[in-house]
């Protein structure tokens, strides 16, 4: 490309000479120093007709001229050259799966950009990879198509015109040599699909990648590897593009080999436990066909149990071994248990607001003490459930420099664990409303619960504070107290048929008994005094009348708790149960127990805890103790409404009570029994990448409360009395709807719209509903 010519007065010299000076001609952009700097030949140096060759092949590489040539004046060298011309403008059009950012981001990287010098070699590159661009996506018919045109002289512009083709889709994918599974067997084994139809082409992939294709034929060998055949193998993919580079058609041609079932299983190496508790630990049994899965589950599951005897790095190794002819493999389970390792140091990152000592006092694994995996593991979990922190994890990492020690680092986000409110309001009967109230799992950081709450009105007032410390003492016993104060004075019938001024104070213990159980046991007085109005029903009335509207208890609780969620709040796997027992202690004005049972299950549906799948249940049975004095009513149990059965308003299921007169209101007392239950789907919401504060359910829920024994009514209303005592499960209601719930700053805000099922006209149903500060 470039012409060399020695000469003096045009004659062709071959001899070697002494170069006196260098002149340079045809510069018009670039500097003379480019080409100095460029050129390897100086003035006074000493060259032939190879060497000035040489050199003028290295004044070409730089890419900034056309043309070089070579003269010879006497001992003058002359350098003669053409530029190359610079890239004015350069336009892009056609192009929708790249951004045109990007796109002029990458040739600006490879030497194509406005006022650089144009390199055809590199425009031609850059049609190359782009092209490779767009076939990794699967657009095989892809072109890229480049005009230059003259703007002026030494300036052009570059045209670049996108053709970016379809994506080319599979027609056929053929599977050669499969005998013991069907052809559909396995196709359905793979996310790509041939020719998946008109109506379900939407939610079908069939749409080429080499990573998908990649990814299928590993779940085949997976599939086969599962079911004996060790010797499978994928002998050769092929996979060809039709004629219009739009269909692809893929071709796997396997060896199934023979199905082989589990000989001996032996174990070498330091197996560091009994022989007879790592056997118990396998999944994978001689004479059962042969499992990769299995076998991977066994040698994970080996490797954890070394790790809770502190060989964190310990190494397990299942190695199947074919015996010739007999249909069996023996497996080797290689054991290498490395050094016992120990914890130098526990570390928490992203406690901003959290005490380190909230969350090293959850710690089973200690420092100093051997690393056991289950310990670590246990830990974490430990926090999670606190609720304190919306994503914990666990880092173990050696200590440099020491081959028996590492540190571990809990990294935690926190979230919000409580809740802040404050009201103001205006009621034709009660006036002006206001209020504020403080609810906090995490007082301060302390990890103290603490809840204040105050409201104010012309004709109520209540204030009420609890304080509960989790570790009362060094053992995780916990301690708590509450006091209350609640006055009413209603005097519209459109606010309650009866109310309560109430006050007391009480105290309560916990003790661990084990690490997801504890028992709670607790000791309150209270004073409770019952108003009646015009309206409020006969039965309250009738109470009223024969018991007398004021009443003093001392009660006496206890509880059976075990919470094994993965979660504090809105769990997504494990269950929650517990059975507490509340008592009138002797001395009480009215004597009654109450019982109640609560449990919650949840099975997570993929790996990462996105689907999960939930139930739930609530029974209460509360009754008299020793005499037949009726239930005090204002104990009854109540339902309906969020955390009980959405789509109904709250607390107003069971029995309706007699109004006094004929037209008056009916509304309901709760009853002594009650029967919820609920199962929900739990999914993500689509297009929010971070779900962590967010959770969405669709439910269906059941419950309603029930009267062993109807209150008794004044005697004018005995004939107007609709009560039906006993359980009959056809009563219950049901609803469908949809929930979510959402971490917030200020605590937990939870919405649901529900449909009732089977409601009755008497019944007050509520198609939204929301609260801040709980959860479902």
């Amino acid at each position: 490309m470039a012409a060399f010519l020695l000469a003096t007065a045009g004659n062709v010299q071959a001899e070697s000479f002494d170069v006196s000076d260098i002149r340079v001609e045809g510069l018009q952009r670039v500097s003379a120093a480019s080409v100095f700097n460029a050129f390897p030949v100086s003035a006074n140096d000493r060259v032939d007709d190879q060497e000035l060759a040489e050199a003028a092949r290295e004044l070409f590489a730089t890419g900034l001229f056309d043309d070089v040539s070579l003269a010879r004046e006497g001992d003058v060298l002359v350098v003669q050259v053409v530029e190359r011309p610079t890239i004015a403008r350069l336009t892009i059009t056609g192009n929708k799966q790249i951004s045109e950012d990007d796109l002029r981001q990458g040739l600006q990287q490879s030497g194509l950009s406005e006022g650089q010098v144009l390199q055809l070699s590199t425009l031609e590159e850059m049609q190359r990879e782009l092209e490779g661009v767009y076939q990794s996506q699967g657009r095989y018919s892809a072109q890229i198509d480049v005009d230059v045109e003259e703007v002026d002289e030494g300036r052009v512009q570059v045209n670049i015109d996108i053709n970016e083709g379809g994506v080319a889709k599979i027609r056929q994918i053929n599977i050669v040599g499969n005998e013991s599974f069907d052809d559909e067997t396995l196709r359905d084994l793979f996310e790509l699909e041939d020719s998946p139809g008109f109506f379900f082409g939407w939610f079908s992939s069939d749409e080429y990648s080499r990573e998908a294709l990649a990814g299928d034929i590993e779940r085949l060998r997976s599939y086969y590897l599962d079911r004996g055949y060790v010797n499978f193998e994928v002998v050769s993919t092929q996979v060809s593009i039709g004629p219009e580079k739009n269909d692809i058609f893929i071709t796997l041609n396997v060896d199934e080999g023979r199905q082989f079932q589990v000989g001996d299983i032996r174990f070498s190496g330091d197996l560091q436990i009994a022989e007879n508790e790592a056997r118990d630990l396998l999944q994978v049994q001689s004479g059962n066909t042969f499992s990769r899965s299995e076998l991977n589950a066994s040698t994970e599951a080996l490797r954890q149990r070394l790790g809770t005897e502190g060989f964190a790095f310990a190494e397990v190794e299942g190695i199947p071994q074919v015996v010739d002819d007999s249909g069996t493999v023996d497996l080797i389970i290689g054991v290498d248990p490395g050094q016992r390792t120990y914890v130098r140091r526990i570390e928490f990152v992203g406690n901003t607001t959290t005490q380190d000592e909230v969350l090293r006092r959850e710690m089973i694994q200690m420092e100093g003490a051997p690393a056991s995996t289950e310990a670590i593991t246990q830990s974490r979990q430990r926090l999670q459930r606190l609720g304190f922190f919306s994503q914990v994890e666990v880092d173990t990492r050696r200590v440099p420099g020491e081959t028996d020690q590492l540190d571990v680092t809990y990294n935690v986000e926190e979230q919000p664990s409580g809740s802040i409110s404050a009201s103001i309001g205006f009621s034709q009967s009660a006036g002006v409303i206001y209020g504020a109230s403080l609810s906090q799992n995490n007082f301060l950081g302390t990890g103290n619960r603490v809840n204040v709450g105050a409201q104010r009105s012309d004709t109520f007032t209540s204030i009420n504070f609890g304080f509960t410390d989790p570790y009362w003492t060094l053992d995780g016993i916990s301690r708590g107290y509450n006091v209350f104060y609640r006055e009413t004075d209603y005097e519209d019938s459109d606010i309650s048929t009866y109310s309560t001024d109430a006050y007391g104070a009480g105290i309560n213990f916990g003790y661990p008994i084990s690490e997801l159980a504890r028992l709670n046991f607790g000791a309150s007085v209270d004073d409770t005094t019952v108003k009646t109005y015009f309206d409020t029903a006969s039965e309250i009335e009738r109470y009223v009348m024969d018991e007398g509207d004021n009443a003093q208890s001392i009660k006496l609780t206890g509880s059976w708790t075990r919470n094994n969620l993965n979660r504090g709040m809105m769990p997504t796997a494990g269950s929650y149960q517990r059975i507490s027992l509340e008592t009138a202690a002797p001395g009480s004005d009215v004597g009654y127990y109450k019982a109640r049972a609560r449990a919650q299950q949840l099975f997570p549906i993929d790996d990462d805890h996105r689907w999960a799948l939930k139930f739930s249940g609530n029974l209460g049975y509360a009754d008299t103790l020793g005499n037949n004095d009726p239930y005090p009513f204002y104990e009854n149990f109540y339902a309906g409404g969020l955390g009980s059965v959405r789509g109904f308003t709250s607390n107003t299921l069971g029995q309706r009570t007699t109004p006094k007169r004929e037209g008056g209101r009916d509304r309901t007392m709760g009853g002594n029994i009650l029967v919820e239950g609920s199962a929900e789907m739990i999914f993500p919401l689509p297009f929010i990448e971070d779900q962590s504060a967010l959770q969405s359910s669709v439910f269906f829920d059941a419950g309603n409360t029930f009267l062993t024994s109807c209150y008794d009514v004044l005697e004018n209303d005995a004939d107007r009395q609709r009560c039906n005592s006993g359980v009959d499960l056809g009563d219950l209601r049901y609803s469908v709807g949809m929930g979510l719930s959402w971490l917030t700053p200020v605590g937990p805000l939870t919405f649901s719209v529900a449909e009732p099922v089977n409601d009755e006209s008497d019944d007050d149903t509520q198609f939204f509903q929301f609260s801040l500060g709980q959860t479902f």
